[in-house]
């Protein structure tokens, strides 16, 4: 039936266009879900950054700290991402954010667990899953957060690997108080200067003295999940973890593999800051090229 199927009504696999020999729930072939690599690698211990190798000479891999997590740690503990932010990982995301293709959410999902499975010997056995949010006129423009999305699919899947973990979605605690422009072409300081007072917590009662575990798609500078868990630690929580999907990479020591498209993910929802501190930002540019 399934061969008649796509004989009368062909499918094309929506990442590398090759036609798909059944009807599959998610139009993505066997062979492009093979080719999601996992994060490898050295990275810092505090944000999953890539870290020189000629830095784990001087610390164990396993504490190894970036540039930006020496000079100003943030405010949260670890964060993990499934695997780099490039090739068919990234062009699935993309599927998923501009496409609406939403039954990806299901296997990107599994992705994201395999990610926060990685905190399960360090974090907290009760954690807050608070995804990173979309102003509303992103959430109605786009009409779904995939950030959410994500979550509620990573913690189907750990509910199973992990039934000891007690992981509650949390999708309203943290609010996106300003609408993103696009930050493509912005330093990592101005950056920070856009991101800066983005978040606020719905009820800060939520959150007293609660572990929490912030999740997105895609992290890049650390500039907005810095903001996030600041936020939530100003509102109280005992502690903020984070993890995403995927985490962008340096490319020729300084960029990142980042196009003008991405304008929300976890390093992007910043939202419109004065033109006075932008044009603060970029005095002081070449000054401070901090990578976060």
């Amino acid at each position: 039936m399934d061969a008649l199927s796509c004989a009368l009504l062909p499918d094309f696999c929506s990442l590398c266009g090759s036609p798909l020999p059944q009807l599959y729930p998610v139009p993505i072939c066997d062979a492009c879900w093979t080719e999601f690599p996992a994060q490898s690698g050295p990275v810092c211990s505090r944000c999953g950054d890539t870290v020189d190798a000629a830095r784990i000479g001087f610390e164990s891999a396993s504490q190894a700290l970036c540039r930006a997590c020496r000079l100003a740690p943030p405010r949260f503990v670890r964060a993990v991402a499934y695997g780099p932010y490039q090739g068919r990982l990234k062009d699935a995301i993309h599927a998923l954010k501009y496409d609406r293709l939403h039954p990806a959410a299901h296997g990107l999902g599994r992705m994201l667990a395999e990610a926060i499975a990685q905190l399960a010997s360090e974090a907290p056995s009760d954690l807050l899953v608070v995804p990173i949010p979309l102003h509303r006129t992103k959430l109605a423009q786009r009409g779904f957060n995939q950030a959410r999305s994500l979550a509620a699919h990573a913690l189907k899947f750990l509910s199973k690997s992990h039934p000891q973990w007690r992981l509650t979605l949390a999708s309203s605690t943290l609010m996106r108080l300003r609408a993103t422009d696009s930050q493509a072409g912005l330093t990592p300081h101005m950056r920070r200067i856009n991101v800066r007072g983005a978040f606020s917590v719905s009820d800060p009662s939520a959150v007293t003295l609660k572990h929490v575990l912030l999740v997105d798609d895609i992290m890049t500078t650390g500039a907005t999940a810095r903001a996030a868990a600041q936020a939530l630690m100003k509102a109280g929580a005992a502690s903020v973890w984070v993890a995403t999907l995927a985490r962008a990479r340096r490319m020729n020591g300084s960029g990142r593999g980042v196009s003008t498209k991405d304008t929300d993910e976890i390093e992007d929802i910043a939202g419109n800051s004065p033109a006075a501190a932008i044009r603060e930002a970029s005095r002081l540019s070449s000054q401070d090229q901090r990578s976060f």
